[in-house]
């Protein structure tokens, strides 16, 4: 089963500034994966982007635009017990979630030849009562392979084991484009190994961060006894686990630096990179990894590596084992008997994120195939809701919010002639991806078999990890695509240059035939100029049109831009979500800037395609009315407590609400609409933040 990697691992990725993330932490995503029964289900019923219950009217709009679209939705749409977050994004994830169950149901009933895979997959996962009955047994060869180590020099080859199954340990190793040749694909090192959600939960001193490292190594304790070990024992290991941890966590770059592609790219010849490590038998762990060739290498954070040469050094054998033989129950706790989903559940689900109870079986399974198998679901999920004319509308929609971004280029009075050519000429070059891929993935040569849920999920680990591996030294592929057709999400890709909607987001409350043109621009019309300005963004503007890493700015206007950025860091950094918690405005600049040029281009886009003609009410509400409520409606959102903690200091977008509230008071467009006076708090007046 895919998980995503923490911010504190795995390898650099920038071809996925997306629009929401995924959410977001690898161990929330394993402790919310497995139990509960079947329950019979069909596709809810869609909501329009224009949601007239959703509204508060007694609200202000000016004082709290947020509030006035999304408060009646916000009382009426309690977040289910199985959840963290409850949001109009999510009732379009339950909705596909629906017709993806219904498809995977048949496909394990009657399978045909080309559903088979899913639907065994499927049905392997729902059987809850023959992992149950298996224990242990399909990972104690690896288990075995761990413990039988006899010295350091043997750390190598099971770590090359692990991460040929996609286990986080040590460090994070893959393939990507090379970041100054976007059109070559290069081996990618990175930090690594730790299962908080960054870096920072390590050392932060506040009250709460020390009782959640209390609680992780409770967790961890917990693991160890569910493999039959005394508690004290259990609680010595769930120690080492977290010493060994705190050090790579003291050695990794924080998640606000890596936001910068300049700060994870040093680009080393293959004898360079193993020399950083000289301990490590580099022979035994490309053997094990099953790599080809390799010629340079990516580093992403060379000092990282040097810390890991230390305590290779210093760190004890058995500590390693220790360490090791967690991460790898973690990484599968999903496919393990129900007790080991319960245990991962109720510290990644329950006390990290505020889930009261795991989601049903099926939903974990749904995702688990579309994590593994996602192009092969995907192609069943497009032939029965994706049609032709859904992608010709988008694409009519694209263009005329790219055509409003030429005109916005144009005619910046900040930015100099040299460089605003340069600025439209990456902006012509970006392509766009819709619906689908046009070349569908080939699974032929992934083995899954009926009854053995573990073993399809490292299976399909293994499959994947060496399809990316493959790529290495090997021309980019620019037809792939980073996301699933279901997925109800979008990205902008700086080293491909192109930006991307899957079918899944093509639907309302984010786009609806026959809506106001108004609602749909001010919805999924804000979510491509969202896209579409992440290539000029603070990490975005720093790639060329062919998606290399190359400063094609002049010092006078990068200075302009960075004058203009810090209105927006300074803005979202003064956003206070109560308590000690504040939002980042670095961490996110980038989704922020995205937010505020996306929806001014959309804008544009609007009253371009009108020619100046005026659409008609909508219970009153005029077009500017109907294209902000479009806009602040699909960001309505329920999170938890404790949700709203982890993603104020790992996600790099703002909480919905300062994603509303920040944006609109930046216009002077929304004021007009709405009538608000110069001191209300939707109006910044001469403080408003504007970089595209």
């Amino acid at each position: 089963m895919k998980l995503n990697s923490s911010s504190g691992g795995g390898v650099p990725q920038y071809g996925h500034m997306r629009l929401i993330p995924d959410f977001a932490c690898k161990a929330a995503l394993a402790g919310a994966f497995f139990v509960t029964a079947l329950a019979a289900q069909t596709a809810p019923a869609a909501k329009g982007g224009f949601d007239l219950g959703a509204i508060d009217r007694k609200a202000n709009p000016c004082q709290d635009f947020y509030q006035y679209a999304c408060g009646t939705w916000l009382a009426t749409n309690p977040i289910p017990a199985d959840r963290s977050s409850y949001g109009r994004f999510t009732e379009l994830d339950d909705r596909n979630e629906a017709v993806l169950h219904q498809i995977l149901e048949k496909a394990a009933a009657t399978p045909a030849a080309e559903t088979k895979k899913i639907g065994d997959y499927f049905a392997s996962c729902m059987d809850e009562a023959g992992i149950n009955a298996k224990g242990l047994a399909p990972l104690q060869a690896e288990l075995d392979r761990i413990n039988g180590m006899k010295s350091n020099a043997d750390l190598a080859g099971v770590i090359g084991r692990l991460h040929r199954m996609a286990v986080d340990v040590l460090f994070g190793f893959g393939s990507g484009q090379d970041f100054k040749d976007s059109s070559s694909v290069i081996a990618q090192a990175d930090q690594g190994g730790i299962g908080l959600p960054e870096k920072d939960y390590y050392f932060r001193d506040d009250a709460r961060s020390v009782d959640t490292r209390k609680e992780y190594v409770a967790h961890i304790a917990r693991m160890f006894q569910l493999l039959g070990m005394a508690a004290a024992e259990a609680q010595t290991r769930a120690e080492t686990v977290m010493r060994v941890e705190t050090a790579l966590a003291k050695a990794s770059l924080d998640i606000t630096t890596r936001r910068d592609p300049a700060a994870v790219y040093h680009r080393m010849k293959l004898a360079e990179f193993e020399a950083l490590s000289p301990s490590f038998n580099w022979t035994a762990y490309f053997a094990a990894l099953a790599a080809p060739a390799i010629g340079d290498v990516n580093v992403a954070v060379p000092d990282f590596h040097k810390a890991q040469e230390e305590m290779l050094k210093s760190v004890p054998l058995e500590d390693w084992k220790i360490y090791l033989t967690f991460h790898l129950m973690h990484s599968q706790a999903a496919m393990l008997p129900t007790k080991f989903g319960d245990e991962n559940f109720a510290f990644f689900g329950k006390y990290l994120t505020g889930a009261k109870e795991q989601r049903p079986r099926w939903k974990r399974c749904v995702s688990a195939v579309d994590g593994d198998l996602g192009e092969a679901l995907g192609k069943a999920y497009v032939e029965l809701t994706f049609g032709a004319e859904g992608k010709k509308n988008t694409l009519e929609m694209v263009s005329q919010i790219e055509k409003a971004m030429q005109q916005d280029l144009s005619k910046l009075t900040w930015m100099t002639p040299a460089t605003r050519k340069k600025a439209l000429e990456k902006l012509h070059a970006i392509t766009n991806k819709i619906g689908y891929p046009d070349n569908w993935r080939d699974y032929s040569a992934l083995n899954i078999v009926r009854g053995d849920a573990l073993g399809n999920s490292v299976r399909s680990n293994e499959f994947e990890v060496n399809r990316q591996l493959q790529k290495i030294g090997k021309p980019v592929d620019r037809l792939e695509w980073g996301m699933t057709p279901p997925t109800v999400n979008a990205y902008y890709d700086p080293l491909m240059n192109n930006i991307n909607f899957p079918a899944g987001i093509l639907q309302p409350p984010f786009y609806e035939k026959g809506l106001s043109m108004a609602v749909n621009y001010g919805a999924i019309g804000s979510v491509i100029g969202h896209e579409l300005t992440h290539g000029f963004d603070d990490s975005g503007r720093q790639f060329d049109p062919r998606g290399n890493l190359n400063d094609w700015w002049s010092e006078g206007d990068a200075k302009s831009f960075e004058k203009r950025a810090q209105c927006l860091i300074d803005e979202y950094s003064s956003f206070d979500l109560g308590g000690d918690l504040h939002m980042n405005g670095k961490l996110t600049l980038g989704e922020n800037t995205a937010d505020n040029g996306g929806l001014r281009l959309a804008w544009m886009a609007l009253m371009s395609s009108l020619s100046g003609k005026t659409l008609p009410k909508l219970d009153g509400y005029t077009e500017a009315q109907q294209f902000f409520l479009g806009f602040g409606q699909i960001w309505c959102v329920n999170n938890t407590p404790e949700m709203e903690r982890l993603r104020a200091q790992t996600d790099p977008h703002a909480i919905a609400r300062f994603r509303v509230n920040g944006t609109v008071s930046n216009m002077p467009e929304f004021q007009k609409a709405w009538g608000c006076k110069e001191s209300m708090p939707m109006v910044r007046g001469g403080q408003a933040c504007r970089v595209w």
